[in-house]
């Protein structure tokens, strides 16, 4: 008589461990697991509720300024290299990994205005209110010797803001015009203006290298091309534009950060309207920077608050703050997607997570699999009530929340006058306007 049996390779089922963990073999026949949907919403609403308690976003803070930090800038190839400059006039180069200042450089007389590294990442630029554009060595000088710029160019107007573009070595400075120099000259390329009031700020695109954008006092966003002699267009809003950053995964998409607390998506195909709206900021938004993905940016507020905004959607999906920081005027999504510096008028610069539950060090494979099945259990049942409910939740301070309140009741009233006047008006008179396009004045070219 001949007997079948069932014969497995202890291997495939048996872990090498100092104690033998015996792995379940799992039928995935859906007819055998009547009960998998409601067990595995419980697993979804325990891990959404799990990530909110373990949203601890704030890392750490470097303190020595004696000044509020006005701006930051990254460097293009070390991760741990940031910069900082305060109205004091002062430059501060910080090692993120011991969170240490390894060198202070007394640059300007006055606010620093802008900083920004050469694309190599050897020398550094700076303008303040001193009227001087400075070129500084990465590398200290040697023991004994005095800490002196590279080169110095003393201009005629203030300059408010630069940018360096990101093959070339070339940058651009902004303020009564835009100027772009090269390393060895002391004299400007090419120089646009397109309009009588001072610039805020100035961008390049990091795809399409030869494009750039400014913002004016005057409500504009002026585009510009540097091979040519005119700038290309310029896009009219309501309220000023403090700063824009461009999208590095999309050439022709940038984000306006404005003074009605809203920021701005546009295409460069289609100004007469934004892509998208994002509103959650309850005061004027003073800066901007994407992540290195360009699926999301984050952005600094006068409101004392940071929030991250997926570029896909108009609400806010992280709000970070402290009791202590007060309007945060500074704002840079690190190089490797994992952190988000901040400079605020307190004097400090602080670290963040870019995601405020993300485990960070060394992990296990049982670790990493056990998040990635929680994030798809998560994206799963996002829309059931209660686990949107609660992955939506955040505590914010008490002035954003009352805040927040008055500006949704002045929405409403605004709303209803108008549902008002068109209710009792003759049709078509009392037409509606998009949100992408009530505060677009007009796009000139």
């Amino acid at each position: 008589m001949k007997v079948k049996v069932l014969s497995r390779n202890p291997d495939d089922y048996v872990r090498e461990t100092k104690r033998d963990i015996h792995r379940v073999p799992r039928n995935y026949n859906p007819a055998l697991h009547p009960f998998e949907a409601p067990r595995e919403y419980v697993r979804a609403l325990n891990a959404t509720k799990l990530e909110r308690v373990f949203a601890k976003p704030f890392l750490g803070a470097l303190e020595g300024h004696t000044d509020s930090v006005h701006t930051l800038a990254k460097h293009p190839t070390s991760l741990s290299t940031l910069l900082s400059g305060s109205c004091d006039g002062q430059v501060k180069l910080w090692n993120l990994a011991t969170r240490k200042c390894t060198r202070t450089v007394t640059a300007h007389r006055g606010f620093v205005r802008g900083l920004c590294l050469d694309h190599r990442g050897r020398n550094f630029f700076s303008v303040g209110d001193d009227q001087t554009i400075k070129q500084w060595s990465m590398q200290p000088p040697e023991w004994g010797q005095r800490e002196e710029p590279l080169s110095t160019i003393i201009g005629k107007t203030i300059y408010i803001g630069m940018d360096h573009h990101w093959k070339d070595p070339v940058f651009a400075t902004c303020g009564q015009q835009v100027d772009i120099w090269e390393h060895t000259r002391t004299e400007p390329l090419r120089s646009f203006t397109w309009g009588n009031d001072s610039i805020q700020s100035v961008k390049f695109n990091p795809v399409e290298t030869h494009l750039l954008a400014s913002c004016a006092a005057d409500r504009n966003i002026v585009l510009y091309d540097m091979r040519g002699a005119s700038p290309l267009r310029k896009i009219i809003l309501s309220m000023k534009t403090n700063t824009i950053s461009w999208n590095p995964m999309e050439a022709f998409c940038f984000t306006a950060a404005n003074e009605d607390y809203n920021l701005y998506t546009f295409d460069l195909r289609k100004l007469s309207e934004a892509m998208m709206v994002h509103q959650d900021h309850v005061s004027a938004v003073l800066d901007v920077d994407y992540s290195p993905t360009g699926k999301e940016f984050v952005t600094a507020s006068y409101d004392k608050t940071i929030r991250i905004f997926p570029v896909d959607s108009g609400r806010s999906r992280e709000i970070y703050y402290t009791k202590r920081m007060q309007h945060v005027s500074s704002i840079r999504w690190s190089l490797d997607n994992k952190y988000i510096l901040s400079g605020s008028d307190e004097m400090n610069v602080r670290i963040w997570k870019a995601n405020a539950s993300e485990k960070l060090g060394k992990l296990e494979k049982r670790e990493v699999a056990a998040f990635n099945y929680a994030a798809k259990l998560k994206e799963k049942y996002q829309h059931h009530p209660q686990v949107k409910r609660i992955a939506k939740h955040r505590h914010v301070p008490k002035s954003v929340y009352n805040e927040t309140r008055i500006i949704r009741e002045q929405k409403q009233s605004i709303r209803r006058k108008e549902e008002n006047r068109r209710r009792h008006s003759a049709p078509g008179s009392v037409p509606k306007v998009a949100e992408k396009k009530k505060s677009i004045v007009g796009v000139k070219e």
